[in-house]
């Protein structure tokens, strides 16, 4: 029976990451979810008493994931610089990945207070990752170029999703670039 339970979750979990990706959080709802598993409307309740707590959910079990990408990509940098590098380019290739479109999903909407607490939460700890790099080169306020950093990032993550003129790789070196200048202040 719980192995039955957690694949359903599974499957719900899935669909939502589907939904998100496909039609922003408008998309998600309890209906959607159960036509796109099979599942009576009513069953869902049963596995999420909300919206809220699917996106919760979401957030609980992927974040981590593109979390630990970023910082693999991390590990292999020798220098500082490097890592600041990789940390850029990693978020910016997880674009296309359905758990990305479905974090910035999640992201742009309404959410309870206790949704948002924990994608702050989850960013936080994304930030966490590059002060270190920025206190290696040191950077006087790295936690302050930390968050500016993941700025530049956003909007690059933003440029690409809209489909912008520019090639996803030129958007990439753009912001590269930019953020390697900004923290090296030339």
């Amino acid at each position: 029976m719980a192995e039955h339970r957690t694949m359903q979750r599974g499957a719900l979990l899935d669909a939502a990451r589907s939904l998100l990706s496909e039609g922003g959080t408008e998309a998600l709802t309890f209906p959607a979810l159960a036509e796109r598993t099979g599942l009576a409307r009513s069953s869902v309740y049963e596995y999420f008493r909300s919206r809220a707590a699917v996106v919760e959910e979401l957030c609980a079990v992927d974040f981590p994931v593109w979390a630990a990408e970023i910082e693999f990509a991390m590990a292999d940098a020798p220098t500082p610089e490097t890592k600041i590098e990789a940390y850029v380019r990693r978020q910016l290739s997880l674009v296309g990945d359905r758990r990305h479109r479905a974090v910035v999903a999640i992201s742009a909407s309404e959410l309870d207070a206790g949704a948002r607490e924990k994608i702050r939460a989850a960013h936080g700890g994304l930030i966490a990752m590059i002060v270190d790099a920025l206190s290696e080169l040191g950077h006087e306020q790295p936690r302050l170029a930390a968050m500016l950093l993941q700025g530049v990032v956003d909007a690059a993550v933003r440029r690409i999703e809209l489909g912008a003129a520019e090639d996803p790789g030129v958007i990439a070196e753009a912001a590269v670039s930019m953020v390697l200048r900004g923290v090296r202040g030339t």
